[in-house]
C-alpha cells in the first residue's frame, strides 16, 4: 500500500477515535445533565413567582380601571378592540374585561391564593360601573367624565334622555359580563353586594327582554314592547323581504346570541337556583324549535321578522338559511335535552343534518347563507353586491364556514341511543398540564411578567409597533395553565 494511502487511512482513524473521546467526555454528559434537567420537577416556587408576576402585570400594567381591550401593541402604547381605542376606555365583548375576570377567578380556585380573586374584583367592579340602566352592557366602558356622559350608567344615576341605554346581546357581550359577574359572586361567597346586585339586575334584564315565543333581539332598553304573535317559521308568500329599519329589535340567532343566552340564564338557574332562570333558558330551547324552517330547508335563519320570516339585518345579511349559526343551535338543542331529558329538543335535529349534508359545498365546508327555497349558496363582493360567485368577498365576514356535521352527528347518535340520566355535578379537578407545556410558558415569559408574541393591531397602521403584540387570550390560556400545574389536592 502507498505510503499516502496509510497515512489517509491512520488519519481518519485518529479521527474517528477522537470524536468518540469527545462524544463521551464533553457532548454525552451534557446531554445527559440536560435530560435529568428536563426530567427534574420544576420548583412550583419558580411557577408561583411567574404567575403572580404575569397576572401582576396584566393588573397594574395593563388594565384601565380594572378592564381590558382586545389587543395592545408590545409596549402598550397602542390598544385597540373593534378599532383604535384610548386610555380611559375598556371593551367588554370577549376576548376583553368578562374573559379576562373569569381567567382569574379560574386562577384563584386552583390556586386558593385571594390575590388572583381581588385582581377579579377589579375587573369585575369596572363592568360594574358600566352596566347602563336597561340592565346590560355596550361594546364598551367609557371612563372619562365627558365621554360617560353619552352612556346611561347605573352607577352615575339619572341620565339625559339623549343617554344611550341599548343593551347589546350581539356577540355575547352582555350574556359574557352577566356570566362573569355570577362567576365572582359565588366565588366572594355572595358577600360583595355592588356586584351581587349588579350581576342580578343584569340577569334579571335578560329575562324582562324575552319575546313570548322564547326569542331575544340583538338589543333592548327594556321588555317588549307591543303585540307578538308565537308562530313557527315560514316562508314568505310574496317573496319580498323588505328591510327592517331597527333590526336589532327583531328575533336574532345571529352569532350565536340564543345559544349564548341559554347558557347564560342556565348558569345562573344554577349560580341562584332559581327555576325561572331555568324557564327562560328553556323557552329559549322552545324559541329555536320554532324557528326551525319547514322543507325543504329545515336549518335556521340569523334573523327573523315578527312573523317568523327571515329578514334582512345588515346590508351584507340576507334573509337566508345559515350554515353557520345552525351548527351551534343544533349543540344547543342538545345541550337542553341532556339538561332536562325532553326529547322534543332531539327532535329537530336529524332533518337538519340531511339539509346541511345535502348542503355541503365541494370542499367539503358549507355556504354561511343559502338562498331561500333555491338553496343555492348566497355571498357579497366587495363592494356589497349580492352574487352567487365567491370570487370577491369582503374578508371581514366570514362568508365560508368549517363543517362540524360529523362532530354534531356523533354526539346526535350517543345521546338518542343511551337512557337519559340526570346531568352529573361537574366537580372533577382540571387535568394537571405537562412540565413541557408549562416550561414553554414560563419561557416565554418577559422581564416585566407580559407574554408577546408576532400579531398585529388592525386599526393602527402597519409600522413595527404594532407587529408585536400582548392578547389577553394568550394571557387567560397561559395563567390557567401556571394554575393547574399548581391546583390544590
Amino acid at each position: 500500500m502507498p505510503c499516502g494511502k496509510r497515512n489517509t487511512l491512520h488519519g481518519e482513524k485518529t479521527a474517528v477515535v477522537n470524536s468518540a473521546i469527545l462524544f463521551s467526555q464533553v457532548l454525552l454528559p451534557l446531554l445527559i445533565a440536560a435530560h435529568a434537567a428536563a426530567a427534574e420537577p420544576l420548583p412550583a416556587g419558580e411557577v408561583k413567582a411567574a404567575l403572580s408576576k404575569a397576572v401582576a402585570f396584566f393588573r397594574d400594567e395593563v388594565a384601565v380601571e380594572g378592564g381590558y381591550v382586545w389587543r395592545y401593541s408590545h409596549d402598550l402604547s397602542k390598544r385597540e378592540g373593534e378599532g383604535k381605542v384610548g386610555d380611559s376606555t375598556i371593551w367588554v365583548q370577549p376576548p376583553a374585561t368578562p374573559s379576562v375576570g373569569e381567567a382569574l377567578v379560574d386562577v384563584y380556585e386552583l390556586t386558593g391564593q385571594r390575590q388572583y380573586l381581588d385582581a377579579a374584583r377589579q375587573s369585575a367592579m369596572a363592568l360594574v360601573r358600566g352596566q347602563l340602566h336597561s340592565g346590560g352592557w355596550a361594546a364598551r366602558i367609557e371612563f372619562d367624565p365627558a365621554a360617560r356622559r353619552r352612556y346611561a350608567y347605573r352607577v352615575d344615576g339619572r341620565p339625559s334622555s339623549k343617554a344611550r341605554n341599548v343593551s347589546s346581546l350581539d356577540d355575547d357581550k352582555t350574556q359574557s359580563a352577566a356570566r362573569f359577574l355570577m362567576r365572582y359572586d359565588a366565588a366572594s361567597k355572595f358577600k360583595d353586594d355592588a356586584i351581587h346586585r349588579a350581576a342580578v339586575a343584569a340577569v334579571n334584564s335578560l329575562l324582562a327582554a324575552q319575546f313570548p315565543n322564547g326569542g331575544w333581539p340583538q338589543g333592548y332598553r327594556g321588555p317588549p314592547d307591543g303585540e307578538f304573535p308565537v308562530k313557527r317559521a315560514a316562508y314568505r308568500d310574496d317573496g319580498q323581504h323588505t328591510r327592517a329599519k331597527a333590526y336589532w329589535d327583531l328575533y336574532t340567532l345571529n352569532d350565536n346570541l340564543i345559544s349564548d343566552m341559554i347558557d347564560t340564564l342556565l348558569a345562573a338557574a344554577e349560580t341562584y337556583d332559581e327555576d325561572r332562570y331555568r324557564a327562560a333558558a328553556l323557552a329559549g330551547g322552545d324559541f329555536l324549535i320554532l324557528a326551525q324552517m319547514p322543507e325543504p330547508q329545515p336549518g335556521w335563519a340569523q334573523q327573523y321578522d315578527y312573523e317568523m320570516h327571515p329578514c334582512w339585518a345588515r346590508k351584507f345579511e340576507p334573509p337566508a338559511i345559515s350554515g353557520g349559526e345552525s351548527q351551534r343551535v343544533m349543540t344547543t338543542l342538545m345541550d337542553l335535552y341532556e339538561q332536562t331529558g325532553r326529547r322534543k329538543y332531539l327532535k329537530p335535529i336529524p332533518a337538519a343534518l340531511a339539509y346541511y349534508r345535502r348542503s355541503l359545498l365541494p370542499d367539503g365546508r358549507l355556504a354561511r347563507f343559502y338562498e331561500l327555497k333555491t338553496n343555492r349558496p348566497l355571498y357579497f363582493t366587495k363592494d356589497y353586491q349580492l352574487t352567487y360567485s365567491d370570487k370577491d368577498l369582503p374578508t371581514h365576514y366570514g362568508f365560508i364556514v368549517s363543517s362540524k356535521l360529523e362532530r354534531i352527528e356523533r354526539r346526535y347518535k350517543s345521546l338518542k341511543a343511551e337512557p337519559w340520566s340526570p346531568p352529573a355535578q361537574q366537580n372533577r379537578p382540571a387535568a394537571r398540564p405537562s412540565e413541557e407545556s408549562v416550561r414553554r410558558v414560563l419561557d416565554a415569559l418577559d422581564s416585566r411578567g407580559a407574554w408577546v408574541e408576532a400579531g398585529r393591531l388592525r386599526y393602527w397602521g402597519k409600522d413595527d409597533s404594532t407587529r408585536r403584540i400582548i392578547d389577553p387570550r394568550t394571557f387567560a390560556t397561559n395563567v390557567r395553565i401556571l394554575a393547574r400545574y399548581l391546583q390544590r389536592k
